[in-house]
């Protein structure tokens, strides 16, 4: 595999053949994602030629990349200027690409404390559903027709057209990094993370298995140093968020259907039958469970949250409002009229 290379040229030639002839495109990278979305036929469209880091500003904290770059290659750039993603993307696997990361635009363990993979695109370049090549945004957010559509593509599967480059805003790594490990129940986990949020604790992640609150502190060496005084209990060693991040912790070996459930802050305990892992201070829910999906999705709505699945289903997201999902239809139609772009892959309806 090449480490810098432009093939934007067969990118293209691939996509208006694909208009011509009429096909769908099954556009992948890794392909670490595959566990989420549903099954999309057509043509293979492999981005993973098409890589290499562009440009990486480290002072002005902006790093542009081809779509096929791996994800590991980002990382270790960044690393080298004592720099990272915030939002602690998974890879789901070692061929991981910043344009799966983008497409499928799932965020780590730090989210609610730094945002998402859609609050660092500046700006993508993106071939549309009309066989041209389109700039959006840049290093600074713009929007075009109403629509800021380099923040749109974070999440969209790769239904609304193929991204090829991606300039992302990065950070500063914190300087004092400590975890935590407090054994206490899930009621006063829950109650604890909602007191500390009221102030200023320095927390980057909070996962709570049942039995034991894990906490991520980090910042200034004080800050953090006097955080751990007040909160105690006993140092966490090794990596357990990149395992939490990875779904790598024994919770996630199991052959039950894993689903998350994203709910609103300080929501109680959920009675769906099944083993749960509280993830992002309560706000995701990690579920193992055979119950229907209709009675994990129903508990979860009632709360004003939503659920999705993850493995071969048909129904993998949550599904949507009638209004919504005239939304997503239209969007599509813009963006990509003959939809040839992973059809389906989301909803069976775009």
């Amino acid at each position: 595999m090449r480490h810098d290379h432009d093939d934007i040229a067969s990118l293209l030639e691939q996509v208006n053949h694909a208009l011509n002839e009429r096909i769908a495109l099954k556009i992948q990278g890794g392909n670490t994602k595959a566990v989420l979305g549903r099954q999309v036929g057509g043509e293979v469209l492999d981005t993973r030629q098409h890589c290499g880091i562009i440009s990486y500003d480290a002072t002005e904290l902006v790093l542009t990349a081809r779509a096929g770059t791996p994800l590991i290659a980002i990382e270790a750039a960044l690393e080298a200027e004592g720099q990272m993603l915030p939002f602690e993307p998974p890879h789901l696997g070692p061929e991981a690409t910043i344009g799966g990361m983008v497409a499928s635009g799932l965020s780590g363990p730090r989210r609610p404390w730094a945002g998402s993979t859609r609050d660092y695109v500046l700006g993508t370049r993106v071939i549309t559903g009309h066989g041209k090549l389109l700039r959006f945004g840049g290093e600074v957010m713009k929007n075009v027709a109403g629509y800021d559509v380099s923040r749109l593509m974070a999440g969209s599967f790769g239904c609304l057209g193929l991204l090829t480059e991606i300039s992302l805003k990065v950070l500063p790594k914190p300087r004092e990094c400590v975890s935590l490990k407090l054994e206490m129940d899930t009621h006063q986990a829950l109650a604890e993370l909602a007191e500390w949020g009221q102030q200023p604790i320095p927390i980057t992640a909070a996962c709570h298995d049942g039995q034991f609150l894990h906490l991520r502190l980090e910042g200034g060496e004080g800050s953090v140093k006097s955080a751990c005084q007040r909160l105690g209990g006993e140092a966490l060693k090794g990596s357990y968020w990149a395992e939490l991040r990875e779904h790598q912790l024994p919770f996630f070996m199991s052959d039950k259907p894993l689903w998350r459930l994203s709910v609103p802050n300080n929501c109680p305990a959920l009675s769906i039958p099944g083993k749960q892992l509280l993830d992002w201070g309560g706000a995701q829910r990690w579920l193992l469970s055979d119950a229907a999906d209709e009675e994990v999705r129903n508990a979860v709505a009632t709360l004003g949250g939503h659920a999705t699945r993850y493995g071969e289903t048909e129904c993998p997201f949550h599904p949507l409002p009638a209004a919504l999902l005239r939304y997503h239809q239209r969007l599509k139609q813009q963006l990509d009229p003959q939809g040839i772009f992973n059809p389906g892959r989301m909803y069976a309806e775009v």
